[in-house]
């Protein structure tokens, strides 16, 4: 698929409000996809079509919820800012538009993430998942696995 396919195909899932923090909507609007990692959108467009079957919820600033540094994380959020004056290195996929934190209706994270190792063959490209968290942490950065699912310790 192509970038464009993949995105159009993803619209009736997410909006771009849903992925990325306040401040990247609020400077860029919609073109804020263009943030994301291609081989991260189509990872995400399987897991919600394909995989799970069921809502996600990442960010939900936009309808007033507490979640806002789910998705992609611009310079000025929290989490990146206060690393960045602390003088600590932070090189999160969430900062790279290759990540996302998500809660599932009808599913715990752990569950997700048996679901996810289950149906792995369904995936694009091998995907890392955090594991001993009550969220669901997917990204594709590539730790050399030779499986398309491993966890990681955050």
């Amino acid at each position: 698929m192509t970038r464009l396919e993949i995105i159009t195909a993803l619209k009736p899932y997410f909006k771009i409000q849903e992925l990325v923090c306040k401040h990247t909507y609020d400077a860029f609007g919609e073109k804020s996809w263009q943030f994301f990692d291609k081989d991260y959108l189509e990872t995400l467009l399987v897991l919600r079509r394909d995989i799970f079957k069921a809502p996600m919820t990442i960010n939900d600033w936009l309808w007033g919820g507490n979640f806002s540094q789910r998705g992609f994380r611009c310079n000025i959020c929290q989490l990146t800012k206060e690393k960045t004056l602390a003088g600590k290195i932070y090189l999160t996929a969430h900062a790279n538009g290759c990540a996302t934190d998500s809660s599932l209706k009808g599913l715990t994270a752990e569950q997700a993430r048996k679901k996810i190792k289950d149906n792995q063959d369904l995936l694009p490209c091998n995907i890392r998942v955090e594991k001993g968290v009550s969220w669901l942490h997917t990204d594709i950065y590539d730790n050399g696995s030779a499986s398309k699912y491993s966890e990681f310790e955050g």
